[in-house]
């Protein structure tokens, strides 16, 4: 498994996560659509930490600067 975030994009993906999960917390989202965007929150999670991103390769994404 390549690395294929960036930095930034990592960044963006866990401020994405962290405002879906206190929205969903406070209550403005829930139900159906609040449990799909907490999964989507936890895949983004996953996926910065690791630095991959399958659909990144499905359409040959890369934002990881490349190694000298």
């Amino acid at each position: 498994m390549t690395k294929n975030m960036g930095k930034a994009d990592k960044l963006i993906r866990v401020i994405i996560a962290a405002i879906i999960a206190y929205l969903y917390y406070i209550g403005t989202i829930s139900g159906t659509v609040g449990l799909v965007l907490l999964i989507a929150a936890a895949v983004f999670v996953l996926t910065s930490l690791v630095s991959f991103c399958p659909l990144y390769v499905l359409l040959g994404v890369r934002t990881c600067p490349a190694k000298k």
